[in-house]
């Protein structure tokens, strides 16, 4: 199965409330690299002394590698929703790994679920920290902080041609559950990809850390999101049809399970938020 045409920098889902963003970029990853990043992702603040910004997220199911100024962090799978406070002026420069990237950094994706685990990758850190810290154009320093970035995984990791064929069949697997909004049970992944349940229960707990069911709740959660934040007025029994929920109830528990709190409370926090913006 071929990777999905995307375009990073107009994907909204996995961010809560867009406009209490930073400055925030999402970056396609160089061909060479494509089978293991999805997209690079950049935040860059500078807040005024005393402010802060608390961002929330809805991670897409996967773990990611970022740098930051003083540090290296796997931020493994995640659970339910979080958030980080910024204050001050910093920047990060992350990567969402696709599957066949993961087990360049953790053989257990599964430990790291709901963990930001500080790595010792000096020779991953100086480059990128060089790039984000020149003097040059913001935009010049984001194309080389992502170009030092892909060059670390390009010399770490294998390459296409070489990536063994069970992680290639993870990286399908994502693809399908994140891109086909008519797949709502693990037997139609299955199913599409010519394997086991059992098969594809394993790649998702070795190269993702979630199991697959979780990974398909996380995509209708987003979509959901992007739907309530699109068109707010839209009634959420519609919204939870339109997702493949069997009522409204259920689209509500799951809202419930990972982000802590109802639909309509966040239809109603995201419009508070946008006419404070």
């Amino acid at each position: 199965m071929e990777k999905p045409v995307e375009d990073p920098q107009h994907d909204g889902r996995g961010v809560l409330y867009p406009a209490s963003l930073p400055s925030f970029h999402r970056l396609p990853p160089p061909d060479a690299v494509a089978h293991l990043v999805r997209w690079f992702w950049i935040p860059e603040w500078d807040l005024a002394p005393g402010r802060s910004s608390r961002q929330h997220v809805i991670s897409f199911p996967a773990s990611n590698l970022v740098v930051e100024p003083g540090f290296v962090a796997l931020a493994g799978p995640t659970t339910r929703a979080s958030h980080r406070d910024l204050a001050g002026r910093g920047w990060a420069v992350g990567a969402l790994l696709r599957p066949a990237a993961v087990r360049l950094v953790t053989d257990a994706p599964g430990a790291v679920r709901d963990d930001y685990l500080r790595l010792d990758l000096p020779d991953l850190h100086a480059p990128v920290v060089a790039a984000m810290i020149s003097d040059q154009p913001r935009e010049d320093r984001r194309d080389r902080a992502v170009a030092a970035f892909a060059g670390w995984l390009a010399a770490r990791g294998p390459s296409l041609a070489s990536t063994d064929e069970a992680a290639l069949l993870a990286n399908a697997m994502t693809d399908l559950i994140d891109s086909d909004p008519e797949v709502v049970r693990v037997e139609q992944v299955a199913e599409h990809l010519g394997v086991s349940v059992r098969t594809v229960q394993r790649l998702a707990v070795q190269y993702v850390g979630l199991s697959p069911a979780a990974m398909i709740r996380r995509r209708r959660l987003q979509e959901a999101v992007e739907l309530l934040r699109r068109a707010p007025d839209t009634d959420l029994s519609t919204v939870a049809a339109d997702l493949g929920y069997a009522d409204q109830a259920h689209l509500a528990g799951d809202f419930r399970s990972v982000l802590g709190f109802t639909p309509s409370a966040y239809r109603s926090q995201h419009r508070e938020r946008s006419t404070d913006s």
